[in-house]
This record gives C-alpha cells, structure tokens and sequence, in this order.
C-alpha cells in the first residue's frame, strides 16, 4: 500500500515536521546527488543543475555541493537568487564548497542536467527563458517533478523537460502518475527524507495488494467460484466468449454464458469447455427475458452483464436490475444500458462497475477522471473500476493501478478483464479487492504476453491463468 498525495499535501507534511528545513533540503539533496552517482555522474562529469529561487533549487544547490566533493564538474545556473530562507542556506553552503553559481544564460553542453527549477506546486508555463533548456538534448534528472508539469493535474500547458528519472521525496505525487505525468517522469525514485505520514490521495496498488484466492483441496467446480456471463447479440458473439473463457483460466470452477437462444449454436461449438443457457428464441435480449436470466444466475456466485450485449438493451438491462439481488458486475453495453447513477444506488447488493472513458462520461456526463469516479462510487455504494492509463479503483478505499500498457490498446483485451474480475470475486475476493487484483494482473499478463507475442484477446484469456494463482 504506497500513498500518492498531492502536492498540497506534501507541503503541508512538509511543514508539519518537526526536523528544521535545512536538514530536510540536506536529505532531499543527498539523494538527488546519488540518483545522479547512478545516472553517470563522477570525476570529470560535467553536471549542470537548474535551480529555481525556492526550496526546489536549494535541493539543487545541496546536490551540486554533494556532486563537486565526488569530483563532478558541476555548475548551478540559477534562474534567479534564491528567496527562501533554506535555499539561500543551501546556496551558501554550495558557494562555500566551490560550487560556481552564474545566471541560466543559455543552454551549454554537458553530461547531465539536473532540473531543479520549480517543485510539484508549479503552474502554469515555463519563463521563457527556461524553454531552451528543455529542448537541450542531454540526459535530465528531475528534482520532485519535471519543471513544467503541474503536480496536481498531470498537465503541461506549454513546454515541459523530459526527464530520464525523476527523484521525488516521501510518496509518489498524482502529476506524477496521471496525464502526461507518465511521460516525462521517466523512472520514478522515492527518496526518504524522515517524513511520516501524509494525507494520500489514493494508493498505488503493488503486488502485495493484489490478492489471488488458493483452492481448498476438498474444492469442486461449484465451490471454486462460479460466473454467469450474460451478454451476446449479432456481429457481437465474441465479446461473452472471451469473457466467459478468461474468468475460466483465471480459476472460477463453473462459467456459463447466457446468450439468446438463436445464438445458443455459436458457444456450443465454439466452446466446450464452458456451459450455456439459451434465453428465449431470439437473436437479442429483451425485457421480458430478464426473469429468465435471474433464475438462471440463481446457480452461480457472480453475474457479469453486457460483453457483447448490443446497443438499444436498456429495457432488458433495466429488468435485470431489478429482478437479480445477488453479485453484480456491469461492463460494456450492460453500463451503456444504464439509465444513469440511480439505477446503481437503487441496488443492495455488492456491484462493481467497469467504465472506460467514453462509457464513464455517458453514464455520469461528467469527465472521466479518478475524482468523479470516487463521487460515484460514494454517491452509489457500488465498486468502479475506472480503465486506462493508469486505472483507477475507486470503493471504500481509493486506489490507481499502473501494470497495464499499450499492448492492451486492443479489442476485447476488456472483456477478459471483466471475466478475470468476476472469476476473482467469485473465488472469494470482495468486489473491491477482486477489482484492484484483476486490473493489476490484467496488466501483468499484458507485458509477459507481449514480451513473447503481439497481444490478442484470445491468447491474453489464456494469459490470465498463468497470473491468477
């Protein structure tokens, strides 16, 4: 469990302790200097610190001191003098040490830029002076965050410096990990300055908050978890499928689709290894068939509603909610069916909900971004899985999950994690935990697959058992 803050409450942790501010810049600096150690920098390296007029520039200043006794080439280019108190101290000591200190001035060439020009709270766009810098084409460790990006939003409103590593202090920050965050950060180092604490905005997920159930020895394939998939309609028959197949490979005991009964022939033969309830006589789900999914879901541990349920099933969809009290998991057209956040809040039963950005927007009209997904899951009680890039996870507890990548930038890649969802839910996991477990190992079986192969849905349902024990 790693907390992500924000930069408002960084600063506030920051003030908050009780060690004086230069001891504070002493160990921010130390490790700014041994991230440099690590990014090259030694005898003879020319190293150019950007320090700006705060605190950020005095964790600069402390570096250059620290790289100049190792023998480093350094020079600070400072685009102003330095106003707080703790960086003027921290300048003092660098001149003290022989740090040569002279105006930004130009780009000049050298080994290694260390950015210490402004800190997470920055926002806005760069002075102009500063822009030729990001342009230089030299390796550029970053000091908290890249000069540029604002460190609550993730966004750069004009030129921002792209950093091969980004050395930031206690916790993660959100810029650092939504918008462009994740593309100018570079590999981010947490560096331990004595901070204790913090007011996290959510937590990044790792391996160890990624829970996957065992089996009992005694376990049946009705013990071991069991899914309903219920979805399918023409030129859509694949989405249940792959749905139907992951939650298999990721472990549930009994996975069956509900399809109508005219497409009843495509599983039976696509798929023998999964169960199958034809509902009515048509090709398409409608209203009156709900009753007949609902006993049929009596069987099983968890629904999963909509991988290929077709457009205009809103009727159907608001049926089903109405007659089904027991685990629910709503993706694709099944959220598309939705009348909006009511019909969530309506339902007693644990629900977890798996938007992507255009669906999110649809159902709630509002932006799809991790703060409005935690309003509508206190708003409704129910779980929401938020995909892209990061994916957010939103219930009791806030969480963000960055394992997944672009190979997963591909058609039904969805679908299996609405079947590795319901498969771990249905093994035992709360909805909450089996969501944050299902999108960390979707990600993970993303990047062992593409390391081997391009990504496809059909392979990656087969991917996810190889993660999901």
């Amino acid at each position: 469990m790693q907390p992500v803050l924000t930069p408002a409450a960084s600063a506030r942790l920051d003030a908050s302790s009780p060690a004086p501010g230069p001891v504070l810049m002493e160990r921010a600096g130390l490790g700014v200097a041994l991230a440099a150690v690590e990014m090259g920098a030694g005898y003879g390296t020319n190293v150019t610190v950007l320090a700006g007029p705060g605190n950020n520039g005095g964790d600069g200043y402390v570096a250059a001191r620290y790289l100049r006794q190792r023998g480093a080439a350094v020079t600070v280019r400072a685009l102003a003098e330095a106003k707080s108190d703790d960086a003027l101290w921290a300048a003092g000591e660098a001149l003290t040490a022989g740090v040569p200190i002279r105006p930004l001035g130009s780009p000049v060439t050298t080994d290694l830029i260390i950015d210490a020009l402004f800190g997470s709270g920055f926002r806005g766009v760069l002075p102009e002076a500063v822009v030729p810098w990001t342009e230089k084409r030299a390796p550029v460790l970053a000091v908290d965050i890249p000069s540029g990006l604002d460190g609550t939003t993730g966004d750069a409103q004009g030129p921002v410096f792209h950093a091969a590593t980004t050395v930031t202090f206690h916790c993660l920050k959100v810029g650092q990990l939504i918008g462009v965050g994740p593309d100018v950060c570079g590999h981010l180092k947490i560096h331990d300055i004595g901070l204790d604490g913090g007011d996290a905005e959510f937590f990044l997920a790792g391996e160890a908050d990624a829970p996957r159930p065992s089996r009992s020895r005694t376990a049946h394939k009705w013990s071991a978890g069991s899914v309903l998939v219920v979805g399918g309609s023409p030129g859509m028959t694949g989405a249940p499928l792959l749905a139907a197949r992951s939650a298999l490979h990721a472990g549930a005991g009994s996975v069956s689709i509900a399809t109508p009964g005219a497409l009843r022939s495509v599983y039976a033969g696509a798929a023998p290894e999964l169960l199958n309830v034809a509902i009515g006589d048509e090709s398409r789900f409608e209203a009156n068939d709900a009753e007949a999914v609902a006993v049929a879901a009596k069987r099983f541990d968890v629904l999963a509603l909509g991988p290929g349920l077709g457009p205009d099933r809103n009727e159907f969809v608001s049926a089903l909610l109405e007659r089904w009290d027991g685990p629910l998991l709503i993706d694709a057209d099944g959220l598309n069916g939705l009348e909006g956040p009511g019909a969530l809040a309506a339902r007693v039963a644990p629900t977890a909900i798996t938007p992507h950005a255009g669906e999110f927007s649809r159902l709630t009209g509002e932006e799809p971004d991790y703060r409005h997904a935690a309003d509508l899951a206190t708003a409704t009680g129910v779980v929401v899985l938020l995909k892209g890039s990061p994916t957010f996870v939103m219930g009791d507890s806030r969480w963000v999950v960055t394992t997944g990548g672009p190979e997963l930038a591909t058609i039904g890649t969805g679908d299996v994690l609405t079947g590795l969802l319901a498969a771990l839910w249905a093994r035992g996991l709360d909805a909450e935990t089996a969501a944050r477990s299902a999108a960390y190992w979707h990600g993970r079986a993303g990047k062992l697959l593409a390391a081997r192969q391009a990504v496809t849905a059909d392979v990656l349902a087969h991917e996810v058992g190889k993660v999901a024990w």
